[in-house]
């Protein structure tokens, strides 16, 4: 017996949301009330967090220095413990109660929980940090299946159980592509791309690069753009800069005409 197009099942869209460290630190009941809604209005909603002050403050505490190579944090043996510890033991579990209180169903995650295969990047360049090779993804579709958020920290292990620091905006990419999501959330602490003072609904990849050229696109700006551009090239569909509400820029790989 076959299912006429009309009763076939809809799969529900799916979005992965990334938090950067500093937006966990002021993260609100109102922030909460958003994803729930994404929920309600029958979105499948993965979240992959970073952690970067709160790493910072732990390094220094612990008087270990921390320097970043292109955007990625070198981690030293020293460091990995640390990254780990505060990760997986502190950022995550409270980002889990936040939204379990908030009355999601929410369940925290990382490489160590059968999610994420992965091997050294570069150990010489970085030191402990992992490159993802493969996401379980049947494991996050269980999970959704039955209303479970999960909730993501940028934490993997080597085969031998090395830990290993990934890169934030890597994870949520790779998640992305394994639950072939309609769309990533890059949430940051400024409401999209703005130009000239407004900020754009809609831009290509061809409008970003030529913004950069001119700079009109500059500074702490460039690293989440070319984090979004990767995204694009790797096959997801849209990409969104976004602040607090949720809202600012969409960016496609290219113009979308009626």
């Amino acid at each position: 017996m076959t299912m006429s197009k009309s009763t076939q099942p809809i799969a529900p869209k799916r979005i992965v949301i990334k938090l950067g460290g500093s937006m966990l630190e002021r993260l609100n009941e109102g922030h909460i009330a958003n994803f729930k809604s994404l929920q309600e209005q029958g979105i499948d909603v993965i979240i992959v967090h970073g952690g970067g002050p709160a790493i910072n403050k732990q390094l220094e505490k612990n008087n270990v220095t921390s320097t970043t190579v292109g955007g990625i944090r070198v981690t030293s043996e020293e460091s990995v413990s640390i990254v780990q510890s505060t990760l997986i033991g502190q950022v995550n579990p409270t980002l889990v109660h936040q939204l379990n209180k908030g009355g999601i169903t929410a369940i925290g995650l990382s490489g160590y929980d059968n999610l994420l295969t992965c091997t050294f990047l570069d150990k010489e360049t970085y030191g402990f940090v992992g490159e993802i090779k493969e996401v379980n993804s049947q494991l996050l579709d269980t999970l959704l299946a039955n209303g479970i958020m999960p909730v993501i920290s940028c934490f993997g292990c080597a085969n031998d159980g090395i830990p290993l620091n990934i890169n934030g905006d890597i994870v949520a990419n790779k998640i992305a592509l394994a639950i072939k999501a309609e769309s990533l959330l890059l949430v940051t602490d400024t409401p999209g791309i703005k130009i000239a003072g407004e900020v754009q609904q809609v831009v290509t990849v061809k409008a970003i690069n030529n913004w950069i050229t001119s700079e009109d696109i500059y500074g702490g700006m460039i690293p989440k753009v070319t984090a979004a551009l990767d995204c694009l090239a790797e096959g997801i569909p849209s990409v969104k800069i976004v602040g607090e509400t949720l809202e600012g820029t969409t960016i496609l790989q290219q113009e979308v005409y009626a």
